[in-house]
């Protein structure tokens, strides 16, 4: 914990994950060229000790290098080295800094390490720096003969911990405490077997917390930490058995009510995590068994604070195993993460990264500041230190990745992934429809950087047959915007869509159609929301479908594409897994399943149907054996196939293309938490396994529901996937021009815009080549899409009336003087947007335009008012702004 803040009120981050203290935007800060170990800070200013000879301005900023052996002293504030400069070395060897600590009163500053004079004044890897000059006190002379890794210090007292064995002469083993003013030994005995690491005073100052890698403090069994009196050094709480044998203590920090140790491992699987305990009786309050060495913990305002990097966070329910998150922030109460994550590489040396944290404040502000071996922050280059302060959030969330479709007549579905903003958890997303800067809804959600689900909303009462677009924006609560998403247009259904709509109706809270097209998301369009993430690249856009009407699939490579679900869950007692197949693969691999990692091969991996080599389907469940059920026939014959696979209580089922293929009397799986995978994942010790755990082919409308689907639904799921549903097409105009009362004469048939005005007047007029109903069909809506132009004049406040032409004009000869005569009966009336670059729909007469099905039909734009509306014409470069006459059939 930061020492010497003082009681001053300090204003806090605002708008940030409560109760998370700082912005994860990091502030230019001045440089090292090595490691730095340890970090102190006293009334603004931080003290970097560690294994560097000079500092230099942060990337980009003027300024020259500066000498700094082993030690540097920065403003909290602006990140610069102040004038007070220590030189610590030695005769031999390499000097080092590993433990920094200031006194109660802010007056002195003690640093330990291995080194043999600062300044040139001799010392002996322990030294008083007397703060308000910045020179080493020559009264103070304690001989530590091998490394000092850690100390702590009372108002008359410095604790040590490290690597020696004597201390002034005397038996002293790894631990030890000496007066602080004149270095004097102090009776406290707390001897070790192995290197002390880690020190602190209890804030009662009773016992002392020590932490290292021993198995034994005077002669007790006591691996890793243990509490010791303040005065003697006799134990007052040992800890055998409590943490693993190949684990050590590198930190300990404490707060009012507790202590917290950071754990490195070694070998696989080992305690890598923090523990949280009570100073009343020093028992365990929670642990934290995330994976990845942690370096530095710091309890400041209820929240831990913890550097390392933490790569595999699955046995606390977080993130499996993978990439490394080298900062961590959660509440000193419990293991959850909160929402900040700044991030840092591997860096030099070991590749640990961030290795020290401490606060502190200046004129109002608070600062959190990490030293280490990283030579990155937030992807950009910076060296050994940097900071975050409590104020100034300015990071913008990511954009939204958005998409949206309609199942339902008259409804859209609008659903986006989550943005990641790296301090704040919960954002506000709003979506718009057709260009206005009006959100038509609000939703708020969580995401996290290795859970990121999908949100969704939708948008009820449109027209079917209409056509509209939308938008989405995050917003975190200090008001930062991201983007606006790239446009989703949908086409909003007139009837519903047979296939979507049973498997919906039939519960799916996993519904994925694969007709995505950008990566990494894989919308959910079930109401589960449960989103997928691409990986290894899929392809897209795939075609025809496996359902009727779609005209899109995925493509998956057989070597490493798959798709794993956004949201870590469990697999209830009953369930149905379902999916759509096309190959003609001789080596086999998974459709679908459920394991427990993302991006990697899971170790617990279950619940799933894979192909043999011989293009045979086995469905699998594990329940301390391998549960088994197989296809007799091949299905590898490049057609398309629907396999689905049940398990409830009553034991399993598998179908392929709607018929039964068998069952047995197994219920249970493997319990564990996971994410489902489609497209690969292991398949180690499963009988007929394939040459690759990866399937080549294509897969279609997959689907997870927590129920067993009867014999009777999976067979009209089949079925119905034949049974086409509506069919939409987009006619763009062979023709297209616009006319000016202001100049009556004059023809536009070459101009990029098309404009409509009531006074003084504009008239557009669009010419379509309509085709027939296709065989079987007949027209059930009709919608004219347009957008405005780039202008910034572009929108218009004005209604826009669309009316049928009844006269004859040429584009290339039409003017306002010679404009055709049009139709008394509107066909519609336009909203027209209010902006530029912006969609519209408005939905026609279906009755006026089917009788003119198979020709030709001229249709004019015309107004009232006097906001002129500007509109993307057919000659305009870009030819998705173009006016539009989306066609909706239903099969009869």
């Amino acid at each position: 914990m930061a020492a010497g803040l003082g009681a001053a009120a300090i204003p806090q981050a605002v708008a940030l994950t409560e109760p998370v203290g700082f912005t994860a935007d990091d502030l230019p800060t001045w440089q090292t060229n090595g490691i730095v170990w340890a970090l102190a800070q006293s009334d603004g200013v931080v003290f970097a000790g560690g294994t560097f000879s000079e500092v230099r301005p942060p990337q980009g900023a003027s300024g020259s290098s500066r000498s700094a052996l082993n030690f540097a002293a920065l403003d909290a504030a602006t990140g610069a080295p102040t004038d007070c400069e220590l030189s610590f070395t030695v005769s031999s060897g390499t000097a080092t800094v590993r433990a920094l600590a200031v006194s109660p009163d802010k007056k002195t500053l003690y640093a330990g390490g291995y080194f043999g004079a600062v300044n040139g004044v001799p010392v002996s890897s322990l030294a008083a720096i007397d703060i308000a000059t910045c020179t080493p006190k020559t009264g103070f002379n304690a001989a530590f003969p091998a490394t000092v890794r850690g100390l702590a210090v009372t108002g008359d007292t410095v604790y040590a911990a490290g690597d020696f064995g004597q201390v002034n002469g005397e038996t002293r083993q790894r631990f030890a405490a000496v007066d602080a003013t004149d270095g004097s030994l102090r009776p406290f005995t707390a001897n070790a077997d192995e290197p002390g690491r880690a020190i602190e005073v209890t804030p009662d100052g009773e016992n002392v917390l020590i932490g290292g890698d021993f198995f034994e403090v005077n002669g007790t069994d006591t691996h890793a930490l243990a509490v010791v009196d303040a005065d003697t050094g006799a134990l007052t709480k040992a800890y055998p058995g409590f943490i693993d044998s190949r684990s050590v203590v590198k930190d300990i920090d404490t707060d009012a009510t507790g202590f917290y140790t950071g754990n490195e491992g070694t070998g696989g699987g080992v305690f890598d995590g923090r523990i949280a305990l009570d100073l009343n009786g020093f028992g365990q309050r929670w642990r934290d068994t995330c994976l990845g060495a942690t370096q530095a913990v710091e309890s400041h305002d209820d929240v831990l604070y913890s550097a390392s990097h933490a790569h595999d966070c699955s046995t606390v329910g977080e993130f499996a195993d993978g990439r490394r998150y080298h900062f961590l922030a959660q509440p000193t109460t419990s293991t959850g993460k909160l929402g900040w994550f700044p991030d840092t590489n591997d860096g030099l040396g070991e590749g640990i990264g961030p290795r020290a944290i401490t606060v502190s404040a200046k004129d109002g502000v608070e600062y959190l500041w990490s030293g280490g071996e990283f030579t990155t922050v937030n992807g950009a280059a910076a060296q050994g230190l940097t900071r975050f302060a409590s104020t100034g959030d300015t990071g913008r969330p990511t954009t939204p990745v958005a998409s949206a479709e309609s199942v339902k007549p008259g409804e859209v579905q609008v659903r986006w992934r989550t943005s990641l903003d790296l301090d704040d958890s919960r954002l506000t997303y709003k979506v718009y429809r057709d260009g206005s800067s009006t959100p038509i809804g609000t939703v708020d959600a969580e995401s996290l950087p290795w859970e990121r689900p999908q949100a969704s909303f939708t948008d009820t009462g449109l027209a079917p047959g209409s056509t509209h677009s939308y938008r989405v924006t995050a917003t975190d609560a200090a008001g930062n915007v991201s983007g606006l998403s790239a446009t989703a247009t949908v086409s909003v259904a007139v009837s519903a869509q047979p296939y979507a709509s049973a498997v919906i109706a039939d519960g799916a809270e996993l519904y994925w159609r694969y007709d995505d097209t950008v990566s990494p998301y894989v919308a959910d369009s079930s109401p589960g929301d449960h989103s997928g993430v691409q990986s290894g690249g899929p392809a897209l856009g795939q075609g025809p479908g496996a359902v009727a009407g779609d005209s899109k699939a995925f493509g998956f490579d057989g070597a490493n594409d798959k798709i794993y679900s956004d949201h870590r869950g469990t697999v209830g007692d009953s369930y149905t897994i379902e999916t759509w197949f096309k190959t003609t693969t001789g080596s086999g691999g998974k459709l679908i399943g459920f394991g427990d990692n993302t991006t990697r091969n899971s170790r617990s991996y279950d619940k799933h149907i894979y192909m043999t080599n011989w293009g045979r389907l086995v469905f699998g469940a594990y329940d301390g054996s391998t549960r088994t059920l197989s296809t007799w026939r091949s299905y590898n014959d490049g057609e398309w196939h629907h396999v689905v696979g049940t398990q409830g209580p009553g034991g399993m089922t598998l179908y392929v293309d709607g018929e039964r293929i068998g069952s047995n009397g197994y219920g249970g799986h493997q319990q564990y938490a996971g994410y489902w995978h489609i497209g690969g994942d292991n398949l180690s010790y499963w009988p007929s396994r394939p040459w690759s755990n990866f399937f080549h082919g294509q897969l279609d409308e997959t689907a997870v529901y927590p129920t067993v689907l009867s014999a009777d639904r999976v067979a009209a799921h089949y079925s119905l996937a034949s049974k086409p549903g509506d069919t939409v097409t987009a006619v763009q105009p062979t023709e297209d021009t616009y006319v000016n009362a202001g100049a009556p004469s004059s023809n536009y048939s070459t101009s990029t815009s098309l404009a409509v005005r009531g006074t003084s007047a504009y008239e557009s007029y669009l010419r379509f080549t309509l085709p027939e109903a296709p065989a079987g069909t007949e027209l059930v809506g009709a919608a004219l899409e347009v957008k405005t132009n780039s202008a910034s004049y572009a929108g218009s406040a004005d209604p826009v009336q669309i009316r049928p032409v009844t006269g004859d004009w040429t584009v290339g000869e039409v003017t306002y003087a010679t404009k055709p005569a049009l139709g008394s009966q509107a066909l519609g009336t336009l909203t027209s947007p209010t902006g530029p670059d912006a969609r519209a729909s408005v939905t026609l007469d279906t009755a006026a335009v089917e009788a003119a099905l198979g020709g030709e039909y001229d249709l004019a734009l015309t107004g009232e008012g006097t906001d002129s509306l500007w509109l993307w014409s057919t000659e305009a470069p870009a030819s998705e702004g173009t006016p539009k006459l989306i066609l909706t059939f239903s099969h009869t």
